[in-house]
């Protein structure tokens, strides 16, 4: 295939997801209505003094980044498989590895990037000096698109299991560790005025590793999925 058809490929599959997620507005804010009810919790649960929630506040969160991120995995492909648009999809000839990124893309466009945009808010009421918030938003934007593809795979395996949100979360919070370690780390690192070029730089890593290889793991768990 081209590359221009290719290209023409990813933005129809962009577009028609985009289409969609207008129509269904309200499961597109749930996770990030999510992310900041639990990130306000916490100084009510614990104390509204800044001092303890400074040293909490990346973990907070990173951990509610995480979760926030698997509440639109179920959706993520279940939709397209019980009404055909996935079987059509394999059987095409068109790379399915490359629609199923591109899918995944727009759900990090409505699930990740709000949360980015949204972070230094959320920071500011757990205390997060104004000087962290860029580490913070370019921590949680390259976190979240490596949480993405990671819950994309394991929404292809659990795809064709009924009510699989359960073991979707135990497939993909194991795997989602190392994100959440390195993420909460570099922010840690910032507000300590240290550098946080390792963290970051192994956050880039692994995006990089995850968009690479991520698909075609997509791609085959889809095959077995809908085949089954």
């Amino acid at each position: 295939m081209t590359a221009p058809g290719l290209l023409g490929l990813v933005r129809l599959v962009i577009a028609r997801d985009l289409k969609l997620a207008v129509r269904h507005w309200d499961q597109v804010v749930q996770p990030l209505i999510f992310f900041v009810i639990v990130t306000t919790l916490f100084p009510l649960a614990i104390s509204p003094a800044l001092d303890e929630l400074r040293k909490i506040g990346p973990g907070i969160v990173w951990v509610a980044a995480m979760l926030a991120s698997l509440l639109a995995l179920e959706s993520l492909f279940r939709p397209d498989v019980e009404d055909g648009t996935m079987e059509q999809w394999t059987l095409s000839g068109q790379p399915l590895s490359i629609m199923l990124l591109a899918k995944t893309f727009t759900h990090w466009l409505l699930a990740g990037l709000p949360l980015v945009a949204i972070s230094p808010l959320v920071g500011t009421a757990l205390g997060l000096p104004s000087s962290v918030w860029p580490v913070l938003a370019i921590s949680l934007a390259l976190g979240t698109g490596s949480l993405s593809i990671l819950g994309a795979i394991g929404a292809a395996l659990t795809v064709a299991v009924r009510r699989g949100s359960v073991l979707l979360a135990l497939l993909v919070l194991p795997l989602e560790m190392p994100v959440l370690i390195f993420g909460a780390r570099a922010v840690d690192l910032a507000m300590h005025g240290e550098s946080v070029a390792g963290p970051l730089n192994l956050l880039a890593a692994m995006l990089l590793l995850f968009v690479s290889l991520g698909p075609i793991a997509m791609a085959a768990a889809m095959r077995i999925s809908v085949e089954s």
